[in-house]
């Protein structure tokens, strides 16, 4: 039996599949069975009011999944699927609370990755995916990571390569008329507003719970600090000077400045680069033994946004 095939088995039976995407690796259940899904927020410690993203096949299945498909919703869908966008629509009936936080909202993508793609037409029905790491911690990007961090609580790791975009999907609010980035992700918002031909707004918060908004996530064992670039160098002189073990996301600007630290990763130029580099750099920083971290925030524009996100998070209260 070929790899797809034991995966679509291991969801049929009720087990975790660790799934590759383009975004990054998720850990994958049958979203019909309340209890694989309980068994995915056990293994990530992951608060059962935080919902699930529900990995579809295609576009042609969105209304299997919710009450109904705004206009909006259907030419995002059909302008970004497959790809790195998520639409928060209306839960459908075939969607348990269990998957949604207890919300009659549901969160739903079609990944553009065919070993994901090849999985979910084998297996037929809907993957709830999260990132398949601890909860607040690091996504992985590769197998390995998800090996590393899970070990024996996925039954079965589907092997699909490094994630080529390599932070998550970003999340549209498709429920009302005019619709709101609730994270920011692998599709910017100058792209939705180019397909859209109107403004979408960014930042926006409001009652829907979506995957990314605790206030520390995506972080790495090491504290993160964040600074201007013109005080990188001087910063992490001073705190590897105070006895800390400092690693150093050095961006481009600052490729020619002399940098004192534990560990120095120089920031890709491209911000496609840097956001498919951006969870590993933290992986390596932490298992280089950094104690702290040291980066500046890119220009939040395109892919920077998303980026920026990520870092902010990372930074967050601890």
């Amino acid at each position: 039996m070929s790899d797809i095939g034991k995966a679509a088995g291991v969801l049929r039976a009720g087990g975790l599949v660790a799934v590759p995407t383009e975004t990054v690796y998720g850990l994958g259940a049958n979203v019909e069975d309340p209890a694989a899904v309980a068994r995915v927020f056990q293994v990530k410690g992951r608060p059962p009011t935080h919902p699930l993203i529900v990995h579809l096949g295609s576009a042609e299945q969105l209304g299997d999944w919710v009450a109904d498909v705004p206009e909006t919703a259907l030419v995002l869908a059909g302008h970004f699927w497959p790809g790195p966008l998520t639409l928060v629509l209306r839960r459908g009936r075939r969607v348990p609370l269990e998957a949604t936080g207890g919300l009659e909202t549901v969160a739903v993508r079609v990944p553009a990755h065919p070993v994901a793609l090849e999985l979910l037409s084998a297996f037929g029905g809907g993957v709830a995916a999260p990132s398949a790491n601890r909860f607040g911690s690091v996504s992985p990007t590769t197998a390995d990571h998800v090996r590393a961090e899970l070990g024996d609580a996925v039954d079965f790791v589907l092997d699909g390569g490094p994630c080529d975009v390599g932070v998550e999907s970003t999340i549209v609010d498709a429920t009302g008329e005019v619709p709101g980035i609730l994270r920011p992700g692998g599709v910017t918002p100058e792209e939705l507003e180019a397909v859209l031909g109107r403004p979408v707004g960014a930042g926006v918060t409001n009652h829907i719970r979506v995957p990314g908004q605790h206030p520390s996530h995506y972080a790495p064992r090491a504290r993160v600090v964040l600074v201007e670039p013109a005080e990188i160098a001087t910063t992490a002189q001073a705190a590897q000077e105070r006895g800390h073990q400092v690693g150093v996301l050095l961006p481009p600007s600052c490729a020619d400045v002399p940098v004192k630290a534990h560990a120095v990763v120089a920031v890709p130029p491209s911000m496609a680069g840097y956001a498919r580099g951006l969870y590993g750099f933290l992986r390596e920083l932490d298992r280089l033994g950094c104690d702290l971290i040291v980066a500046s925030l890119p220009a939040e524009e395109g892919l920077g946004l998303a980026i920026a996100n990520r870092l902010r998070r990372a930074a967050g209260p601890r």
